[in-house]
């Protein structure tokens, strides 16, 4: 069992649709640590799972021992699972894309870079829409053609930092580790249509909803994050889709309005005007502590007034309820 990927990926979706609540979450990190307890949460609704040790327990590969955490999420929670095996966390994750509910995508040993090779730029994780442009535009369209790539290359194209980590990603090289019991590095939030909505205007008004929201529960955990991930579902010609698109803010921030800003131009890029929406997604990814986050100052009078009608609106939230206080936009 020593050659058998042992980092599990899992994605969590309930049947009939949608992540679980909570308290289901909860339960769900609850059962994998039946398995192992080297389990990493990746709220709302995926987990890593680091299972050397329950392989050799259970005697089984990782398939095996991810069909047995299947069917007891289904049992227990409801839950269907999308799994994803490899032996680090990167290709954990990215197998897990790959897999459909109710399916296992392993990665075998040695076999990592047949699986990356043909894979867009974009794909690989950590390269966002400009790092993909930028290497798109030296003809490193793909993750085989980085891979190949001389690393003084990447460095020269990327910087230093950012070319090695490159080079190490798409060949393969994964220097994390599953940290059991890590804080969130990211929180989410989404918002479902009952139906599939045409308007513009309430998809725009449904991705403010939720920078509020996490704008919200960002100050009110002391927290900042450093990107955010805009998904949206939709109606295509052969059933749903969902598109996936992530952006670095300019500064780390809790800020509403900057996060809306960022928000607003990620759903932009989609160019999803005409589409038949059926829920959108908005993570904050990059979290870390307020007190450690430098702000640029701007001297801008409104900025100033915006932050503190903001901390005054967080007042008031928290004495008399989440809804207490809300832009006009969504009040209407």
């Amino acid at each position: 069992m020593n050659d058998q990927p042992a980092v599990l990926c899992l994605r969590f979706r309930r049947i009939g649709g949608g992540l679980p609540d909570s308290a289901g979450y909860e339960g769900l990190l609850a059962l994998l640590g039946a398995f192992t307890p080297v389990v990493e949460a990746a709220p709302p609704g995926a987990a890593l799972a680091d299972v050397t040790g329950a392989l050799r327990y259970f005697g089984q590969d990782a398939a095996g021992l991810a069909s047995l955490i299947r069917v007891r999420a289904l049992a227990l929670h409801g839950v269907d699972c999308a799994i994803g095996a490899a032996s680090n966390p990167m290709l954990a994750r990215m197998a897990a894309r790959q897999a459909t509910a109710g399916t296992t995508f392993v990665v075998p040993p040695g076999e990592h870079a047949g699986f990356l090779a043909s894979k867009p730029a974009a794909a690989l994780d950590g390269v966002g829409a400009a790092t993909a442009r930028t290497l798109c535009g030296y003809g490193l369209d793909s993750i085989g053609r980085i891979a190949a790539a001389p690393l003084t290359t990447l460095q020269r194209i990327t910087g230093v930092r950012t070319g090695r980590e490159l080079w190490e990603r798409a060949n393969g090289i994964d220097r994390t580790r599953v940290v059991p019991n890590a804080a969130a590095r990211s929180i989410a939030a989404e918002r479902t249509f009952p139906h599939d909505e045409l308007d513009p205007e309430r998809h725009r008004r449904a991705l403010l909803s939720l920078t509020e929201e996490l704008g919200a529960r960002l100050r009110g955990d002391g927290q900042v994050c450093r990107s955010l991930a805009v998904s949206v579902r939709y109606a295509g010609r052969t059933g749903y889709a969902t598109l996936t698109r992530s952006r670095t803010l300019p500064e780390p921030t809790a800020h509403s309005a900057a996060l809306s800003s960022l928000a607003y131009r990620i759903q932009d890029s989609f160019a999803l005007q005409r589409a038949r929406v059926r829920g959108i997604g908005l993570r904050a990814e990059g979290l870390d502590d307020a007190e450690r986050a430098a702000h640029q100052l701007t001297f801008d009078p409104v900025d100033e007034r915006t932050r503190r009608i903001e901390a005054v609106s967080d007042q008031l939230r928290a004495r008399f309820g989440p809804q207490a206080v809300k832009p006009g936009r969504l009040a209407a």
